[in-house]
């Protein structure tokens, strides 16, 4: 059995949905609505597929542009590892040195040494790719 996809059925969907590229947090919420109710439907057709697709690209397209992640640093990692462990810096001291490096460390005046990379991944049990750039 060949599946085909039905041009005038999905033309029929565009009109009712009229996806376009979204520019605002009300247009997103709205493709958003639409995504979740084409999801949930039971035995979604080809086209009904090819739509939410559609729908899922854009709303990706929109919140990747207003909503960036931005590029982890082994220092950004260590200031959240240290954050969410409730840590200070002279919690440190015994793992990557005296509290001047660590100071220049967390100041960035100093990157981190391949050895306090692994001292600290073994520290937060991380892997040490974490602290190396």
């Amino acid at each position: 059995m060949t599946l085909t996809f039905n041009r005038e059925s999905y033309a029929a969907l565009l009109a009712k949905y009229q996806p376009k590229v979204i520019t605002t947090e009300t247009e997103n919420e709205r493709a958003i609505a639409d995504a979740q109710e084409l999801e949930h439907r039971p035995n979604r057709t080809h086209e009904e597929d090819a739509l939410l697709e559609l729908i899922v690209t854009l709303i990706e397209k929109f919140e990747s542009e207003q909503y960036p992640i931005p590029e982890s640093t082994p220092l950004s990692i260590l200031l959240h590892l240290m954050e969410a462990n409730h840590l200070k810096q002279e919690d440190l001291v015994n793992v990557i040195g005296s509290r001047g490096v660590i100071s220049e460390i967390i100041n960035g005046k100093r990157g981190i040494s391949k050895a306090q990379a692994k001292a600290l991944a073994e520290f937060f049990r991380v892997d040490v790719g974490l602290f190396i750039d």
